[in-house]
């Protein structure tokens, strides 16, 4: 675990202590040129803040709206963003590459 992985943690536990919903995204597989390394985390409030990054600012907008969204329903989701997806270029994935990023409400 990175001190940046841990300080996600920490923030999400601290946003959660709040009373905040929370949720945290994962990156879990990335194939090709990739912005982030699998394990990169991005935390998310209810209210759209965030900290960490899961694409180096590519997807970030549209991880934080799916991100929102678990906070709401409380469902899970495995999103997959790559160049040969018309999301992928509609969020600006341009790197050539992969990225799966899984996506839960904390607590």
């Amino acid at each position: 675990m990175t001190a940046t992985s841990e300080d996600i943690l920490g923030t999400a536990a601290a946003w959660k202590g709040q009373g905040r919903g929370v949720a945290l995204a994962t990156v879990t597989l990335t194939w090709g040129s990739s912005p982030r390394p699998v394990g990169s985390q991005l935390v998310v409030d209810q209210d759209g803040h965030m900290m960490g990054s899961v694409s180096g600012g590519c997807i970030e907008g549209a991880v934080v709206r799916e991100a929102v969204a678990a906070i709401k329903d409380g469902k899970p989701r495995l999103l997959d963003f790559g160049v040969t997806d018309e999301q992928a270029w509609d969020v600006g994935l341009a790197c050539g590459g992969k990225v799966q990023v899984f996506v839960e409400r904390v607590g």
